[in-house]
């Protein structure tokens, strides 16, 4: 059979892969998709949505035993887990079939199975079917990554789990132990804490939410261990010993070794990028960590060859991997698109507060050299916040002191993954200070916060 020729293929139909094939094909490139197992990905099937839709259901769930403050009532307030699963499971559904609507809206050629590169320009696709061998000027990989696992702590989905189980669980954690506390850790801490079960989290690092600003963390700690959380920092999982119905963790904290027992561990030590199996090593690509080594365009060093998204490395977040994917496309296309800045993209951790980012920490902006003016606002000020019954929060601004730059900002309270991205946009228009103080925000919003924390970084706040 001969082989079937495109313009562009690209591997892996997650966040990153999809956005790239529709932009390819609406810039006129003749565009293949491989994927192995879902449309959408680990983002779409199981990460960003359906975590989010179960912290939804814990998000009502929590408001619901919160009636009385609201002058309503709510009795009998219970939870049924198979249910709040399933609607989990419902909003993925939805979501992959309609990646799989717009590949056909865009004519782009699907080919569900494994993929190889056997040789450059050439893509091998094992399916159902038979072998479909495909070529190509271009090929995009957008392979993705997998949960780490570390020895003596590997999965087993019965007592210990991934994420994949955490999000269709054999059963309800009474007592859970979880691993790690970056952004996929302590949502599930927050959803199952939320529910009812005993959670602690152990993370190695001094701080929960490592990567957040160190007030924002500590502030966040505060509010988890208010929930009844238990939270061990600077601590290590050792060994796992696993019986049938429980887990015994041996925690390596201050130099001691405690023993703990679990019904239920959640392990989230981080992601290891999905480089095997493709050849990509006798193509001469090179391999970091787990990771392909690219350029800030995304280019391997092997001609026609690109990474985009979570195999390419940090910040591993899926509008990462899309606005690659768009950069990409371009690129192939003869157009001349600007590089990502890492520093322009926001995290986002919907855990309950919420927190966001972007750009500097405090810390960071020192470290860089800068000498930095730092403002502050709480939720407790804001007329809004209190209103929606949401008074605990902070948003803190850093700005250079010099140009006015707005180096980076960090929030933590209710609804601030929607908040950051004025900030992102801020940011990405190049303002100013000035700018920014300028500007009028509507009244009563969350977002007013935004102004009065710069404003506070200038001694000019109004509401504190």
């Amino acid at each position: 059979m001969a082989a079937q020729n495109f313009d562009l293929i690209v591997i892996g139909a997650g966040p990153g892969g999809y956005v790239a094939a529709i932009r390819a094909s609406q810039l006129g490139l003749k565009t293949a998709i491989v994927e192995r197992e879902h449309m959408g990905g680990i983002c779409l099937n199981w990460g960003c949505i359906p975590t989010k839709a179960l912290l939804r259901s814990s998000e009502v769930f929590h408001l619901m035993h919160r009636a009385k403050e609201f002058g309503l009532s709510a009795d009998g307030v219970g939870y049924d887990l198979d249910k709040v699963v399933d609607r989990s499971r419902k909003v993925a559904k939805q979501l992959s079939g309609g990646v799989a609507h717009l590949m056909k809206k865009n004519k782009i050629t699907t080919f569900m199975g494994e993929a190889t590169i056997p040789s450059k320009g050439k893509v091998s696709v094992k399916t159902d079917k038979g072998t479909e061998e495909l070529t190509a000027k271009n090929i995009v990989l957008a392979t993705g990554a997998r949960a780490r696992e570390l020895p003596g702590l590997e999965a087993d989905d019965k007592r210990v789990w991934t994420y994949k189980a955490a999000l269709k669980p054999p059963h309800m954690p009474k007592k859970l132990l979880v691993i790690g506390s970056g952004a996929i850790g302590i949502e599930f801490a927050s959803f199952y804490n939320t529910l009812g079960a005993d959670t602690t989290v152990v993370e190695v690092m001094d701080r929960v939410l490592p990567v957040e600003d160190a007030e924002i963390s500590a502030f966040a700690k505060k509010s988890f261990e208010k929930q009844g959380m238990k939270i061990m920092q600077k601590a290590m999982v050792k060994k796992l010993d696993r019986a049938d119905d429980k887990v015994t963790a041996h925690i390596e904290i201050d130099g001691k070794v405690e023993k703990q027992e679990f019904d239920t561990v959640i392990s989230a030590v981080g992601i290891v990028g999905n480089v095997e199996n493709l050849g990509l090593e006798d193509l001469g690509v090179k391999i970091d960590r787990t990771h392909v080594v690219t350029d800030e365009y995304c280019r391997t060093g092997v001609e026609g060859l690109y990474a985009i998204g979570d195999i390419a490395g940090a910040p591993w977040l899926a509008h990462k991997a899309s606005h690659e994917g768009v950069m990409v496309a371009e690129l192939i296309a003869g157009q001349k698109p600007h590089p990502i800045k890492p520093g322009s993209i926001a995290g986002c951790t919907y855990c309950h507060p919420q927190v966001a980012s972007v750009g500097m920490t405090e810390a960071q902006a020192k470290e860089a050299g800068y000498k930095v003016k730092v403002g502050r606002f709480p939720f407790i000020g804001n007329g809004k916040a209190i209103a929606l019954g949401e008074p605990e929060g902070l948003i803190k601004t850093v700005f250079d002191e010099k140009t006015g730059e707005l180096l980076g900002a960090h929030m933590v309270g209710a609804e601030v993954t929607e908040l950051i991205q004025g900030y992102v946009v801020g940011r990405q228009l190049e303002t100013t200070e000035q700018d920014l103080m300028e500007t009028v925000f509507p009244h009563p919003t969350l977002s007013e916060m935004m102004h009065e924390s710069v404003l506070d970084a200038y001694d000019r706040v109004i509401h504190i």
